[in-house]
């Protein structure tokens, strides 16, 4: 089993951005394929970025290609979002997860979840 810590949310005004981070603990973090899914209120969880354990394949949801990326430092046990040219839409709480499974494509099933960390976009 894996734990994930998020860090690196807050508040920020459009156009700005930020880079969320989750560090892992426990067994081998560069066995797991990691991805990012954020949930806005009233609203249900989605897929946001993933990446292979390689970290030689990447997948994004298609509301942030081009302004989000995904990396991860199997060195350091964590995994990144940098999120930039950020829009009041991508208010939510992000969460990190992880995975044995093979990953795909953005609809690969994640096991293990952390606890979230808040992204607010003023306008």
């Amino acid at each position: 089993q894996v734990q994930l810590v998020e860090s690196g949310g807050g508040l920020v005004q459009a156009g700005g951005s930020l880079r969320l981070s989750c560090a892992a603990s426990g067994r081998t973090f560069s066995n797991y394929a990691m991805g990012w899914f954020r949930q806005a209120p009233g609203k249900e969880r989605e897929f946001v970025a993933a990446i292979r354990w390689g970290g030689s394949s990447t997948f994004y949801a298609d509301s942030v290609k081009g302004r989000f990326t995904i990396s991860r430092d199997n060195a350091k046990n964590t995994v990144y979002l940098q999120m930039n040219s950020l829009k009041p839409e991508d208010t939510a709480v992000y969460y990190c997860a992880a995975t044995l499974r093979p990953l795909i494509g953005t609809m690969t099933p994640f096991d293990y979840w952390g606890q979230g960390t808040q992204v607010t976009v003023s306008s």
